[in-house]
């Protein structure tokens, strides 16, 4: 595996951590490194304490029993690469102020400068029945990609994914968005 890179993913995965935007368990954080090959998060990985080792390699030509140590989010994260070219990077976040915002808001409009500027107006994905979510999600993540122009999908109750073409470019968004969701939170109180 590339080393500079492991050590990029390594750094904004202990910063989104360190944010909130991880649960020890909870996330996912993933690198495109070929036509059909990226690395992710192992399922058992303690996000707070990520190493090197913590992340697998997988090629979804070649599918073997490394896909069962990957993250719980590996489906997701395989058909976003495999839909959206332009997609380098992807995170699986729940960040707080940004998830319970999605609970009782369809629209994210940001008012704080950076968020108007930088973000703009973010749908809320309501997932409506979380009972087979997670087989629908593959497909629906995408889709939403696919037909949205934004890099950023927030999900009622789920939390949210993002992808980019650079990590901290995509660790940024993902921060300002919490930032304005806070703000929305405390302005609303």
């Amino acid at each position: 595996m590339n080393e500079a890179l492991v050590k990029s993913l390594l750094h904004v995965s202990q910063s989104l951590f360190d944010k909130n935007f991880f649960g020890v368990f909870h996330g996912s954080i993933s690198a495109k490194i070929s036509e059909t090959g990226f690395i992710i998060n192992r399922d058992d990985t303690l996000l707070d304490e990520v190493q090197g080792s913590c992340f697998i390699r997988l090629d979804w030509l070649k599918r073997d029993y490394r896909w069962n140590q990957a993250s719980r989010d590996v489906q997701i994260h395989e058909h976003i690469y495999q839909n959206i070219s332009w997609a380098k990077y992807i995170s699986f976040t729940m960040a707080p102020y940004t998830t319970a915002f999605s609970l009782k808001h369809s629209k994210i409009i940001p008012q704080d400068y950076y968020g108007r500027k930088i973000l703009g107006d973010l749908v809320v994905y309501d997932p409506k029945n979380f009972d087979d979510w997670m087989n629908r999600a593959p497909y629906e993540i995408p889709r939403f990609f696919q037909n949205s122009k934004n890099r950023i999908m927030v999900i009622r109750g789920f939390g949210v994914i993002a992808y980019d073409r650079d990590l901290v470019d995509m660790a940024k968004s993902l921060s300002i968005l919490e930032s304005s969701c806070r703000l929305l939170s405390i302005s609303y109180a």
